[in-house]
């Protein structure tokens, strides 16, 4: 057990003991299944505060060699599933938060060498025997150790893209963090030592011209989320147990925090449905986490219709949004339909997938678009 193999499972431990915790261990179900197959490279990105840490977390206790996770899992929906004993702790596990690792090595352009000097010492205190000297990089030794050992690995990154989102302009680091997902991730022998990779964050993969940085990845993002809908979020019926439970209106809450709609779920902000159950008043709890005035230099890029569809959108209508041209990142703006395709990821905006229509989701996000305007004018 390290700080980044075979972690223990304290982290979704507090998650479970938390006042208010909705089961999404159905969506382990699904890892499961993909184990070891083309499917197994996944990415799930979602707005800020919509359960990526926690989901993360999730597996990592249920995979980690590090740890005994059957009194944790028990009672929960995955625990009926006939694979569930097969894959318990039964996997080495590699998990690290790239924003915590990009803050405790001092700055974006240490943050790979952080991630790499770490994982090496770690794997060598595990498997040193099998790793030569001269190996210097996490991808070949994971490789020595699987073919010495047979052993694959599982792993999970979470908030992925930090370096891309928050480090816009940073182009050094981006390359070098890229060049080393690519490394860890992409060709033929990363599927010999990876049984499932899992990765989570605000954006999608980066894309370079028309193709994703990583393509041997499944996406599903705001966009087209596919079978993971609902694990992304609360949906309906668990946002009405809620209600029920804590004596809420529940059109109430439908109208404040409801509009995100994936697939066949209406899907709530998990952070602003706890604040209101737990403090009772309903107000934009998710704007105390990621204000409003992030949104205003994207407005204020002044494409033109922008402004006029988001008062287009603020009188409750929904306009057409081409989201092809859309780079996965926080700098690469071509017109208006790019800057809307980053505020549906960022989930300032929603998405009606079969119309390809943009729309402000509830009354929580239209008092920060209101905010926005305000400020601009």
């Amino acid at each position: 057990m390290g700080l980044f193999i075979n972690p223990d499972n304290r982290a979704f431990q507090t998650a479970i003991d938390s006042e208010i915790y909705v089961d999404k261990t159905g969506l382990i179900e699904f890892t499961n299944k993909v184990l070891g197959t083309q499917q197994a490279f996944i990415c799930n990105s979602r707005p800020r505060r919509f359960g990526k840490s926690i989901t993360a977390n999730m597996l990592a206790a249920y995979y980690s060699k590090g740890c005994d996770s059957q009194e944790l899992f028990a009672g929960l929906a995955i625990e009926k599933s006939p694979a569930y004993q097969k894959q318990l702790n039964k996997y080495d596990v590699i998990h690290f938060d790239v924003q915590w690792c990009c803050k405790e090595a001092g700055g974006a352009e240490k943050t790979v060498g952080f991630i790499s000097q770490v994982l090496m010492e770690e794997l060598r205190e595990a498997y040193g025997e099998y790793i030569p000297e001269k190996v210097t990089k996490v991808s070949s030794a994971l490789a020595y150790i699987s073919d010495a050992t047979g052993n694959r690995f599982v792993i999970i990154v979470d908030e992925w893209d930090v370096l891309i989102r928050d480090e816009s302009t940073n182009k050094i680091a981006q390359e070098e963090y890229i060049d080393f997902l690519r490394s860890l991730f992409k060709g033929i022998e990363p599927t010999r030592y990876i049984t499932l990779a899992f990765m989570t964050g605000i954006l999608p993969i980066k894309k370079f011209k028309t193709q994703s940085a990583l393509n041997n990845f499944d996406e599903y993002t705001m966009l087209d989320s596919g079978v993971l809908a609902p694990y992304i979020g609360f949906t309906e019926s668990e946002v009405h147990a809620l209600c029920e439970k804590y004596h809420k209106d529940f059109a109430e809450v439908k109208r404040w925090y409801d509009g995100y709609q994936l697939g066949d779920y209406h899907v709530y902000n998990p952070r602003a449905v706890v604040g209101v159950m737990l403090r009772g008043t309903f107000q934009s709890y998710w704007s105390q986490t990621g204000t409003y005035e992030s949104i205003i230099p994207l407005i204020n890029m002044n494409f033109d219709g922008l402004k006029t569809d988001i008062v287009t959108m603020l009188s409750g209508d929904a306009v057409l949004v081409r989201t092809n041209s859309y780079q996965n990142d926080m700098v690469t703006f071509k017109n208006k339909h790019d800057v809307m395709t980053s505020l549906i990821h960022l989930g300032y905006l929603a998405y009606e997938q079969q119309e390809h229509k943009a729309y402000i989701p509830n009354e929580e996000v239209r008092s920060d678009f209101l905010c926005a305007m305000e400020e601009i004018a």
